[in-house]
C-alpha cells in the first residue's frame, strides 16, 4: 500500500469514527441514532469496497505491465538464440 492509500483511510476511518460519535452523543431517539449509525457504516464499507477495487485494478494492470516486459525479454532472448543457432549451422 503506498503512502497516498494509508492516508485516504486513515482519513475515511477518522471521518467515519467522527460521524459515529456526533450520531452517538447527539440528542435524538435511539433509533434514529440506530438508523443513522447503520448508514453511516454502510457508506464507509461503500467507500472501501470502492478504493480496494480501485487497488486491485492498479495492481493488475502494473502485473500485466511486467508480464508483458518478461515475455517480451524471452522472445528478444529466444530470437537472439535461434539467430545465432543459424549462424552457428552455416
Amino acid at each position: 500500500m503506498n503512502d497516498n492509500t494509508k492516508v485516504l483511510l486513515g482519513l475515511l476511518a477518522g471521518v467515519a469514527a467522527g460521524a459515529a460519535l456526533g450520531i452517538l452523543f447527539a440528542p435524538e431517539k435511539g433509533s434514529e441514532t440506530r438508523d443513522k449509525l447503520n448508514d453511516a457504516l454502510k457508506n464507509l464499507g461503500d467507500s472501501i469496497k470502492d478504493r480496494a477495487a480501485e487497488e486491485i485494478d492498479n495492481l493488475t494492470a502494473i502485473k500485466d505491465k511486467v508480464v508483458d516486459n518478461i515475455k517480451s525479454k524471452f522472445a528478444a532472448a529466444e530470437e537472439e538464440v535461434n539467430t545465432a543457432g543459424s549462424e552457428g549451422q552455416a
